[in-house]
């Protein structure tokens, strides 16, 4: 099987590990959505060992190499990759109890309604307390924080009129509907944001 490889992801996986070794809980089951090429799932896994992994993603070629990157590292507390489909109604149900949801790239690579599937599915899943972590590239107040933001966001816009670079207060107001708090923001490299949401209802 092929492993495929993402530079973005060797570099960001790093600093996000940082912020996932403080906010996940020391054991538990952790989702992660859009998982992409599957280095974040096993490097993640190796690091947090008392976490067991759940790999996601739509695509079979992703899902592929996320089975090959797991065969690679031999690693017991990540489990196969399954297909998640947020803008799918009731995706969360077929999942199984969870500690923590992670999804790192998604929400601006994809139409604003998979934003809303993904918060819908982790209120479903997620306990009192639970944490939400997405990373990627926000606005703040409408605003881009960076212009090579500015510049990504209308490159994605041209790809498709559907994505785009998200504003964090509208991401907040949407999960604050769905029951969570706004924990924490980190600065992280090339400009993009690991975001921590925090269940409360």
């Amino acid at each position: 099987m092929n492993r495929l490889s993402s530079a973005s992801s060797q570099r960001n996986r790093g600093p996000i590990l940082e912020v996932l070794s403080r906010v996940l809980p020391s054991a538990g089951r952790a989702l992660e959505i859009a998982s992409g090429s599957g280095e974040h799932a096993v490097f993640f896994a190796r690091a947090l060992p008392g976490v067991s992994w759940q790999p996601s993603d739509l695509d079979p070629d992703a899902r592929a190499s996320i089975a090959a990157w797991i065969e690679y590292e031999g690693l017991a507390n990540v489990s196969a990759p399954r297909e998640v489909d947020v803008m799918r109604a009731g995706w969360a149900t077929a999942v199984g109890a969870v500690d923590a949801v992670y999804c790192a790239n998604m929400i601006h690579i994809s139409p604003w309604e998979c934003c809303l599937g993904l918060l819908d599915g982790a209120g479903v899943l997620l306990g009192s307390g639970a944490p939400l972590v997405l990373y990627g590239p926000y606005m703040r107040g409408g605003l881009h924080t960076a212009p090579s933001n500015a510049a990504f966001d209308a490159d994605l816009r041209r790809r498709d009129p559907r994505w785009g670079i998200r504003d964090l207060d509208v991401v907040a107001r949407e999960a604050g509907a769905r029951g969570f708090e706004l924990a924490e923001v980190v600065q992280m490299p090339a400009n993009n944001l690991a975001v921590v949401f925090r269940k409360t209802r």
